[in-house]
């Protein structure tokens, strides 16, 4: 067994599989309207940049925070996501999945979810696929809204979706 699992896993606790989610850039639909809220957000402050500097003076530096805003949040929605799957690993064993981030704005954090045979299980196929098989609730300005945890786009997904299931019926 490795060392560095020693402190975390149970005395008879194996691991299966480990692997990371894929760091390339993907659009995806829910960042599509954040993006473009963004560049209409920077290009309107950019128009009245234009405008504001026409009467002459600095007051059109006032709009240089705004636009920042507006570029901050349209590609902040795109590169974050990227940000997080790069710094984001994955360890299945025979009992629990777990997941680590180091990210510098949280540190270093190690999720645990035990796998058991009323859990929730979704898998979501395609070339990376995603396993989900817990959820939380995020707080948000607008409220909370519940949000699926697991293994997102992982290249062996087809492979792991098999080992959990095998461990919910006790035959790992």
């Amino acid at each position: 067994m490795n060392t560095a699992w020693d402190h975390i896993l149970d005395k008879d606790e194996t691991i299966l599989w480990q692997g990371r989610p894929d760091g390339a850039l993907h659009f995806r639909l829910k960042n599509v309207g954040t993006f473009i809220f963004g560049l209409f957000f920077a290009g309107f402050a950019l128009f009245w940049m234009v405008m504001a500097s026409q009467a002459g003076g600095f007051f059109w530096m006032f709009g240089l925070i705004h636009f920042s805003v507006g570029i901050g949040v349209s590609f902040g929605s795109l590169f974050y996501d990227v940000y997080r799957r790069r710094h984001t690993w994955y360890t299945l064993t025979d009992r629990r999945a777990f997941i680590a981030t180091d990210m510098v704005h949280k540190g270093r954090q190690l999720k645990s979810y035990p796998i058991t045979k009323d859990m929730m299980l979704k898998f979501q196929p395609g070339p990376l696929p995603s396993i989900h098989f817990a959820q939380e609730v995020r707080r948000s300005n607008n409220g909370s809204r519940p949000v699926d945890i697991g293994f997102d786009w992982i290249a062996d997904g087809d492979e792991v979706i098999v080992m959990i299931r095998q461990i919910q019926r006790g035959t790992p």
